[in-house]
């Protein structure tokens, strides 16, 4: 079975649809998948935490397998139609948008406490004591680090191993998000999770912030402060990714970002990634939004042009491999 079509299928999906709340959700049931096999395994230790990695991992994979023989056994349209279905709930465009949207709404409101708790549900820094614009902030930061980690890298993933590269993706990718934490209960379990997310974010992170690039110049935004910035500021972050699509963010919006943060009642005194050109106001959030949007179809369309020129399958490219 051919790849493409249901990937370009699945894509525009997920940009009408996002991620309706009382669906059945693969990605959910990662969530707790995960929860389980901590509550099994947790001990604050460098071994369990792997033991605990290899768990999550080679159950995922288990499960990406049963849903491949499931489409095998199936005639090919309903094949299709169970492969779009969880390539779909792969992705999250629409989905990030609508979950930052909430903040800025609340915001505009002058609903303060409102938007701290709903920036506290997609961020993990505190979020009791921020002012608006420290919000805002947070926001932007979080709308660049989940197109990288969201959005390109699960369609990298899918071009390199398909479907089964985009679970194992979104497994790792979900612990780090639950243990890769550094403080006093998961400094030690969480460690190989949040280092195998690192490693699997390397070229993603980095192919987003270049397409960024572009994707600023199809939005209407400053192009060559973005990669201006890019140039300058991606290495200054404490994470070995984050800073890259943060600083082409803070650059095609003429905005700083980065900044004295705090995870756990600790202090996290994070370098500057921009220029204070501009406050923080209500106008940068949708500036965001169109830059999302353009980077998310600049990656779609490299990856639906590779996977058809290739004629991959199920697998990805690795369907290729003989």
């Amino acid at each position: 079975m051919r790849l493409a079509f249901i990937f370009l299928t699945a894509y525009l999906l997920d940009l009408a649809l996002g991620d309706p709340p009382h669906w059945p959700h693969p990605v959910r049931l990662l969530g707790r998948l995960i929860g389980y096999w901590q509550s099994v395994l947790y001990r604050p230790q460098v071994m369990a935490g792997a033991l605990f990695w290899l768990a999550v991992m080679g159950t995922t994979f288990a499960a990406a397998m049963w849903v491949l023989g499931i489409a095998a056994l199936l005639p090919t349209a309903a094949g299709a139609v169970l492969l779009t279905y969880f390539l779909y709930a792969g992705f999250a465009t629409k989905s990030l948008h609508q979950e930052s949207r909430q903040v800025e709404l609340a915001l505009a409101w002058g609903d303060l406490a409102a938007a701290r708790a709903r920036l506290a549900m997609i961020v993990g820094r505190e979020t009791a004591q921020l002012e608006p614009e420290e919000v805002r902030r947070a926001v932007l930061e979080t709308v660049a680090e989940n197109l990288a980690d969201g959005v390109v890298a699960p369609m990298f993933f899918t071009v390199l191993l398909g479907l089964p590269g985009l679970f194992l993706y979104k497994a790792a990718n979900t612990m780090d998000s639950m243990v890769g934490y550094k403080n006093l209960r998961y400094a030690r379990f969480g460690k190989v999770a949040a280092r195998a997310d690192d490693l699997l974010n390397l070229l993603p992170a980095r192919l987003t912030a270049f397409l960024m690039v572009p994707a600023a110049r199809l939005a209407g935004l400053d192009h060559r402060g973005a990669w201006r910035i890019l140039c300058r500021d991606a290495g200054r972050s404490s994470s070995p990714n984050a800073g890259w699509p943060e600083a082409a963010l803070a650059g095609a919006l003429g905005v700083r970002l980065g900044g004295p943060s705090t995870y756990f009642g600790r202090l996290v005194d994070k370098p500057f990634i921009g220029d204070p050109a501009k406050p923080l106001t209500e106008s940068q959030y949708p500036q965001a939004i169109r830059l999302l949007y353009a980077t998310s179809l600049l990656m779609a369309g490299l990856t639906f042009a590779a996977l058809l020129a290739s004629g991959a399958g199920v697998w990805g490219l690795l369907s290729l491999v003989r």
